[in-house]
């Protein structure tokens, strides 16, 4: 229980604020859509808030840790939607960004995501990968070798 309190707090502060808080504050003087775009922009929510929810949720049950880098998860996650990518928190954010992008029409947003889509990918290739090789060592590595990045091997061919 304490490691799913620790999720949620570190879920609200971070990635609430990246996803939520700061898109929210760029576009708070523009309408929402209505109708078919309203509609998709709600699924994309929905989608993104569940994406981080259950790889979250893994993390804690699965990997006995956390989202958070300083009470990471003591296994190795390959359950969940970590068996079709390798970060779908990451992809899970950049959808509910991509959300509010399609129900504000705002393109400010769209460059906010693209900027976090750098970030992530930054971050990913430069720390998590070579620390994840380090921890976990051949489990990491052929799981490298099955499941993509951000989306599954199956959607993108042979691309890594």
């Amino acid at each position: 229980m304490r490691l799913g309190l620790k999720t949620a707090l570190f879920s609200v502060l971070a990635p609430g604020t990246v996803s939520v808080v700061v898109p929210l504050l760029i576009v708070r003087e523009r309408p929402p859509a209505d109708g078919v775009t309203l509609g998709a922009a709600l699924l994309l929510l929905a989608l993104g808030a569940a994406i981080f929810l259950r790889s979250a949720w893994d993390f804690v049950v699965a990997g006995k840790g956390t989202p958070a880098p300083i009470d990471q998860p003591k296994r190795l996650v390959i359950r969940g939607l970590y068996r079709y990518s390798r970060n779908p928190m990451y992809v899970g954010v950049l959808s509910v960004i991509a959300g509010w992008t399609v129900l504000f029409g705002a393109g400010i947003l769209a460059a906010y995501a693209a900027a976090w889509f750098v970030i992530f990918s930054l971050f990913v290739r430069f720390y998590e990968e070579p620390h994840l090789t380090r921890k976990f060592g051949h489990e990491y590595t052929a799981y490298r070798k099955r499941v993509g990045r951000w989306l599954p091997k199956r959607f993108r061919g042979n691309v890594s």
